[in-house]
């Protein structure tokens, strides 16, 4: 089909709905954002753009943009939790793993901001304050019914509306999410607040018994960005955005290495959410209407991908809407270009905690002793295990 003064409406303004709006509009259609929030919020913390991701908004001419809010990424540092050794250290930097694209940290309320704004500039309408409670696809159009009890008609409906996606739960059987036994914190500390600021910009995971910690920079140095995984029995809601006491987190990692505990007495305020597994939606869409990142492929945080897979649904998605006529046939094409590696990223990520987590010191031990030999005798050959995943560029591939 062409998209030519085609009209989309796209429900949610994250990074994927905002992305797919700006590739639509970009190639002629008019489109229409739904978002439920009254405006645009600083919400959530740090995110990794991998190559992949970065991949693809160079395609939207908005790479300086990128570079302009990001943290240039030039090392990937596993460490001992107790000491903080390193056991191994993947340069970033040099690994180009077949995709020259930059990987990035950024403030996911900077990137939405900046996507935002691409959008407004390509002549996308957001609209705020939309809260949609249910969802009809229809073999021609898509009904949207909204909480004032008024109806929207959509010719063609993406839904970007994320974890909780009414889309999903349109196109799809229910299938409730499985509690990994992980709970996690995220937190941001000011750099200010350190009396010793590391700058370097290195991503450091700190592996021990049962729970990891994840520490990067964001904004220039500015910011810290705290992830930390712990695993245990009870669990908390999923989603974002639930307050915990910061001495909570300060007492899951006591025994862990100085620079962290020092770090997290800086916290002043926390987020904790547990962690689910999700399949990988089996109906991607129905008729005119279609699903994209959270909404279709919920993941786990541990390859980073959450953001990433978003952004290359968004071009795909635009990308096969613009070259077939037939809405079916394009949405189908999607799906099919899509579906085996989401499943791959997905997987990919729920195995990554085991390495991070092991429980028995003497076994600790052994794989961390392997882990050093590795690095110091084919360090380059282990970072390019993952160069299916970064050396994607799916808007070469189109």
């Amino acid at each position: 089909m062409t998209l030519k003064n085609k009209h989309v409406t796209v429900l949610g303004a994250g990074i994927g709905g905002l992305t797919v709006a700006i590739a639509l509009a970009r190639r002629g259609a008019v489109v229409t954002v739904l978002e439920q929030a009254p405006a645009l919020r600083e919400v959530g913390a740090g995110l990794q753009i991998t190559p992949n991701g970065s991949a693809v908004l160079k395609a939207l001419d908005l790479a300086p943009q990128l570079r302009a809010i990001g943290v240039a990424l030039q090392a990937v540092e596993l460490c001992d939790y107790r000491h903080g050794q390193h056991v191994m250290r993947l340069d970033m930097a040099a690994g180009k793993h077949g995709n020259a694209n930059p990987y990035l940290l950024v403030h996911r309320a900077d990137l939405v901001d900046m996507l935002a704004e691409a959008a407004q500039q390509a002549g996308v309408s957001l609209i705020f304050g939309q809260e949609v409670t249910a969802v009809v696809p229809e073999l021609d159009q898509a009904l949207l019914v909204l909480a004032d009890g008024t109806t929207r008609e959509a010719g063609l409906l993406i839904g970007a509306d994320g974890l909780r996606s009414l889309t999903r739960q349109a196109l799809n059987v229910a299938h409730p999410p499985d509690f990994t036994g992980q709970v996690a914190w995220r937190a941001t500390v000011e750099t200010s607040r350190l009396v010793d600021t590391d700058l370097s910009h290195v991503a450091r995971v700190y592996m021990g018994p049962g729970r990891h910690l994840v520490t990067y920079p964001l904004r220039g140095g500015r910011l810290i960005n705290i992830v930390a995984v712990q695993a245990r029995k009870d669990w908390v809601a999923e989603g974002w955005n639930h307050l915990d006491d910061p001495k909570n987190l300060q007492t899951a990692f006591s025994d862990f290495a100085p620079a962290v505990t020092t770090l997290l007495k800086s916290c002043e305020k926390t987020h904790l959410w547990g962690l689910f597994a999700h399949p990988v939606a089996d109906v991607w869409s129905s008729g005119v209407t279609a699903i994209l990142g959270d909404a279709c492929h919920p993941t786990l945080p541990f390859l980073a991908q959450g953001a990433n897979m978003a952004l290359e649904d968004a071009w795909v998605l635009a990308a096969e809407l613009d070259r077939h006529v037939e809405i079916a046939v394009a949405l189908a094409a999607y799906r099919g270009r899509r579906v085996d590696r989401v499943r791959r990223i997905v997987s990919g990520a729920s195995a990554n905690t085991r390495i991070y987590h092991l429980g028995s010191a003497p076994v600790r031990s052994v794989v961390h002793q392997g882990m050093r030999v590795v690095n110091r005798f084919a360090g380059a050959a282990f970072a390019r295990r993952y160069d299916w995943l970064y050396g994607t560029d799916v808007t070469i591939e189109a």
